[in-house]
């Protein structure tokens, strides 16, 4: 099918087109022309909208799936349509399932089940057996199988002898270890931030210094071994301070910030919404601020959806039982970018594309005549009804489900296919 965008301006850094309003011409998978203005015709599919943006398709590094095991909270199908209504034509996912991703059979069961999609799936296989922290996986046989990268998601590896090992493996194979940090010695219990709207809501807190004195110890680890780090998601003024000096010390460290950090603090948890329960937690305004600025000063490399669907009996809870995690893939974006409007948004648009595969060795799209076609369309001045008939989403654990979104993605093309938000 022949598709015809007109009047979209394109927010490329890397395309010489960026910051011009033009005419794009995809066929067979392939951009075959870029100008003013392109004749259209009755076979041609036209795109049009408010005010439209394209870009590079997006890439999400945090995302999970339930299946195998809790298909009725995601499936890989379901991941994949779910992804491409948010804007995504790739994303890395992480082991929440079981079994979990611990050998080259998972590996390869998660990319031969996601094979010629619109979303392109890349699977990381477990760090240690199980994620439990104490015994290495099959590193060198599940990067041979297709894993990127290797992360034990949201369980931080206690063991600092094992994070040793880890990076030095992981560095003879030139791969990369990416972690959570999260010292549960000091956050066990916690539900929330803590700080004063803990202390108001009288809920257990997660101090910002669990998050950052395992950040340190990583970083002090990787100092000594060398290697690659990546850090899923900083959420504290702290941590950006401690990323920015490994940084400028010439350690090879890059992290990520979920989207919704970067909107909600946690005085937005007084209405106890379990679907709010994250970790890593909402924090205080002067942290969102900060983790805005290092979007711009490119000291948070990528920016996730962290996409963690559950079932209605895990989170419709009492606020302390339900399960941490939220459904953000298909609204994550759209909801920061009616936050993100009349400014600029390379930095933002920089840490959705290029950083996040530059990260993990993947090849960048181009957006140039004659380039494959890899493509996010989108406009901040559209807006949507997220719920249940729009969510793709198996889950529904969202505190964005029933409202408005001022920003909307149009739609994603990957090749000769194509996925459109009604």
């Amino acid at each position: 099918m022949s598709i015809l965008l007109k009047q979209i301006k394109i927010v490329c850094p890397t395309s010489s087109f960026n910051n011009k309003t033009v005419d794009v011409l995809i066929e067979g998978g392939k951009i075959v022309d870029i100008k003013k203005n392109i004749s259209e015709n009755s076979n041609l599919k036209l795109v049009t909208g408010k005010n439209l943006l394209l870009s590079i398709g997006w890439f999400d590094m945090l995302a999970t799936s339930g299946e195998p095991g809790f298909e009725h909270k995601e499936t890989l199908n379901s991941l994949i349509k779910t992804a491409a209504s948010g804007g995504f034509t790739g994303i890395a996912i992480h082991s929440n399932n079981q079994p979990q991703f611990n050998n080259k059979a998972q590996i390869e069961y998660v990319l031969n089940n996601t094979k010629n999609k619109i979303t392109n799936v890349y699977p990381l296989g477990t760090v240690t057996v199980n994620s439990n922290g104490k015994e290495l996986s099959e590193m060198y046989d599940m990067k041979l199988s297709g894993s990127v990268a290797f992360s034990d998601y949201k369980h931080p590896i206690k063991d600092a002898g094992n994070v040793y090992r880890a990076l030095q493996y992981a560095n003879n194979i030139n791969s990369l270890i990416l972690l959570h940090c999260n010292d549960e010695s000091l956050s066990h219990g916690g539900q929330m931030n803590e700080g004063e709207a803990s202390t108001k809501l009288g809920l257990k807190g997660m101090p910002a210094f669990a998050e950052e004195i395992m950040l340190a110890r990583n970083i002090s680890i990787l100092e000594e071994t060398g290697g690659k780090l990546h850090i899923n998601n900083i959420s504290t003024k702290g941590s950006i301070e401690l990323i920015k000096k490994a940084k400028a010390n010439g350690l090879n460290i890059t992290c990520g910030v979920s989207a919704i950090n970067l909107v909600l603090d946690d005085n937005e948890l007084v209405e106890f919404n379990s679907n709010l329960k994250l970790n890593p937690p909402l924090r205080t305004k002067k942290d969102v601020t900060a983790l805005k600025n290092a979007i711009e000063s490119e000291i948070i490399d990528v920016i996730v959806s962290d996409h963690c669907p559950h079932d209605t009996e895990s989170k419709e809870l009492e606020f302390d039982l339900a399960e941490f995690g939220a459904i953000q893939i298909q609204t994550a974006i759209p909801n920061l970018l009616e936050k993100y409007k009349e400014k600029d948004l390379s930095k933002v648009i920089d840490s959705l594309t290029i950083n996040p595969r530059k990260i993990l060795g993947l090849e960048i799209p181009t957006l140039e005549i004659n380039s494959d076609a890899n493509l996010t369309i989108f406009s901040q001045d559209e807006s949507f009804d997220y719920d249940k008939e729009y969510n793709a989403s198996l889950s529904n654990n969202s505190h964005l489900l029933n409202t408005n979104i001022q920003s909307k993605v149009i739609g994603v093309i990957n090749g000769s296919k194509s996925y459109f938000n009604p």
